[in-house]
């Protein structure tokens, strides 16, 4: 049987964007993500049996710099493009759906959102490095290595500890769609601009995939309205308006609580969908900025076609003991 393997995903741009100047967000830099996906090595030996790695190429050389530096057997690189783009991660995930039995992606919810795409069944580790996370964890490299170690040996079920993650999807009147992971939102610009959304007061609304108090942006937003687990087609619809009478505190970036107006918001089930009438906006995917549009309307709904999203402490709940 060939040996169980790891794939390693890290996004060399993942938070470092303007956010990082206006809010209070960690930078994450090239050689933290360096460190952490070097850890990712160390943690596989938390299994018995053998398992291999392999790295995605990236335009920083993160991922192969941490293969130069160990002399782990069974360690190497994907052999796949590398434009500096987010369909390097697209490739890797499509690589990986055969080569890979979990696999460890260093980024933010646009990194799991380029993921999943391509990525199919395979477990997927989601480690937070990006600015607005609401799908990734903040979690050591070594830990989350030893995690995908547990569920790649099948040491614990993937069944038992990942979830079929919801998705969300805007579609344009005019054939144009986006889809996001978390997030899809509307925003009072006329071009894209900038990607990274800074001012809650420029979202007229959106749809979110999961909804918590305890989340960063529209999710957060939607989650002062209700709660909701990122299960398969199901989502919040939020209409908003600055001068709405009705208001809730938000975490809407890292180190800002605001208040923001709600005019209106609904949960929508599996054939749910909410429809924005727009003279000039622009659609954006998990916090960043996608398409432009005009005179149009654009629809919004939750998808069920999602990653499979490993919880981690899930996974160490089930873990083999001395005493089994």
């Amino acid at each position: 049987m060939p040996t169980p393997t790891v794939g390693v995903v890290v996004n060399p741009a993942a938070g470092r964007d303007v956010r990082r100047l206006t809010g209070s967000a960690s930078v994450s830099d090239t050689y933290g993500k360096r460190r952490a996906a070097e850890c990712v090595i160390a943690g596989l030996d938390a299994v018995d049996e053998p398992v291999d790695a392999l790295f995605a190429p990236d335009s920083s050389r993160i991922g192969q710099r941490a293969v130069e530096e160990t002399d782990r057997p069974g360690v190497g690189v994907l052999d796949i493009e590398v434009e500096g783009t987010g369909s390097d991660t697209r490739r890797a995930a499509a690589a990986f759906r055969e080569a890979a039995d979990a696999v460890v992606a260093f980024g933010g919810d646009g990194t799991a959102r380029d993921l999943a795409v391509e990525i199919g069944d395979v477990p997927v580790l989601a480690v937070s490095t990006g600015t607005n996370n609401v799908v990734p964890t903040m979690v050591d490299g070594t830990v989350a290595g030893a995690a995908a170690a547990f569920v790649a040996t099948g040491a614990v079920s993937a069944d038992a500890v990942a979830t079929r993650h919801a998705t969300v999807a805007a579609e344009v009147d005019d054939g144009r769609s986006v889809r996001g992971l978390a997030t899809v939102g509307l925003v009072d610009r006329s071009f894209v601009g900038t990607r990274a959304i800074l001012d809650p007061d420029d979202f007229l609304g959106g749809i979110v995939s999961r909804a918590s108090r305890g989340d960063i942006g529209l999710s957060g937003i939607a989650g002062a309205c209700t709660q909701l687990a990122p299960i398969a087609s199901r989502g919040v619809a939020l209409d908003l308006d600055p001068d709405a009478d009705r208001t809730v505190s938000a975490i809407t970036t890292p180190g800002v609580v605001e208040e923001v107006g709600v005019a209106d918001w609904e949960r929508l089930g599996p054939e749910g969908e909410w429809t924005f009438a727009v003279d000039e906006a622009v659609v954006s995917a998990d916090g960043e900025r996608e398409l432009a549009v005009q005179d149009a309307a654009v629809s919004v709904r939750p998808v069920a076609d999602g990653p499979r999203i490993v919880d981690f402490d899930a996974v160490f709940e089930r873990a083999p003991t001395i005493g089994e």
